[in-house]
């Protein structure tokens, strides 16, 4: 008779759960407290985006003033860009908009929100696109090295991964550049827009995705690989393994189900990553997205364009946070 016949079943992680009202409030607690953790984070980062402009030598009034301009019309143009203001009242004004969708204006005279309306959208599917490579790869190498620990296949995924993780992106950008295009020609090693503002073929984006996905994959699937290590010595899935049920069976079944918390929260984490990559990938191939507009406001100290990047690439990067809690806690419920 096998282990779980005479002691009963054992449950898996997360099967089974109570879902009554009391659970089910107590989980939204937990998310409107995690939520507002998150919005107060933002909040620091704004205030910090603000001072470490103000910090920088020049301002945004010199920094787009035409040759010739007089101390006169330096100090004209301070006034209209709010720049004789203290620090902390352009920041209370900017904030206060900020709940109206209203970004503020840059130093040029123009809308922010009408700078980001196209890069935005193409560093959105950049970066989506390299993550959900980065999901499936992840999954699909870290899986088959926990299907086979300590062999070969294991060791070569672990070294091959760590590898790629150590290795940053403006490198493996060089790397492909040499190889799929000065060496074969295969690929552009520019992006080329079109009248929309996009790029003006899907092949521009391979080169961008790669260098973001190459190092994320790489962290990822030892992040998928030491979670399904914990969960192997599980009592569960020792139950399982003893009832001779098939490896991926145990593997799919038991083993990945209790690693999904720790997976996600490993995978949320590397949004911020691809974002940060992003703005050096984008420099690099000449992608139009909010990177090279970026790099371009930093150097021309244009406070509100900076900020209106970083609440972007923040909301989108805390949303993604959330979602990761949200599953931990539905996985976990009290336990998380």
């Amino acid at each position: 008779m096998s282990q779980t016949a005479k002691t009963g079943p054992v449950a898996a992680p997360g099967t089974g759960a109570a879902t009554d009202p009391r659970r089910a409030a107590h989980i939204a607690v937990r998310i409107a407290g995690t939520a507002g953790r998150r919005i107060l984070m933002l909040i620091v980062l704004l205030a910090m985006v603000f001072a470490a402009v103000e910090i920088l030598p020049g301002d945004a009034a010199g920094a787009s003033a035409e040759r010739g301009e007089s101390a006169a019309d330096l100090a004209a143009r301070r006034h209209l860009l709010g720049l004789d203001r203290p620090l902390w009242a352009r920041f209370a004004h900017w904030m206060t908009a900020l709940p109206t969708g209203d970004l503020g204006t840059s130093a040029r005279g123009q809308k922010v929100t009408e700078l980001l309306a196209d890069p935005l959208p193409n560093t959105l599917v950049l970066a989506m696109t390299a993550f959900a490579i980065t999901v499936v790869l992840s999954l699909l190498l870290g899986c088959w090295a926990a299907a086979r620990p300590g062999r070969p296949t294991d060791r070569i995924i672990s070294h091959t991964s760590t590898a790629a993780f150590a290795v940053p992106e403006f490198v493996v950008s060089a790397a492909l550049l040499l190889v799929l295009s000065l060496w074969t020609g295969w690929l552009p090693a520019v992006t080329v827009t079109g009248g929309d503002g996009k790029p003006a073929s899907w092949t521009m984006l391979i080169m961008p995705v790669l260098a973001l996905v190459i190092p994320q994959a790489g962290w990822n699937t030892r992040v998928v690989r030491g979670a399904l290590a914990d969960q192997a010595s599980t009592p569960h899935v020792e139950a399982a393994h003893l009832d001779g049920l098939p490896l991926h069976h145990v593997l799919l079944r038991h083993q990945l189900p209790g690693a999904v918390p720790a997976i996600a929260t490993g995978m949320a984490t590397s949004t911020g990553l691809l974002f940060g990559g992003a703005v050096v990938v984008e420099t690099l191939f000449n992608y139009p997205g909010i990177g090279s507009v970026l790099a371009g406001a930093v150097a021309a100290r244009d406070t509100p364009l900076i900020a209106g990047v970083v609440i972007c690439a923040g909301a989108v990067v805390s949303l993604v946070l959330l979602a990761a809690d949200l599953i931990r806690y539905a996985v976990l419920g009290a336990r998380a």
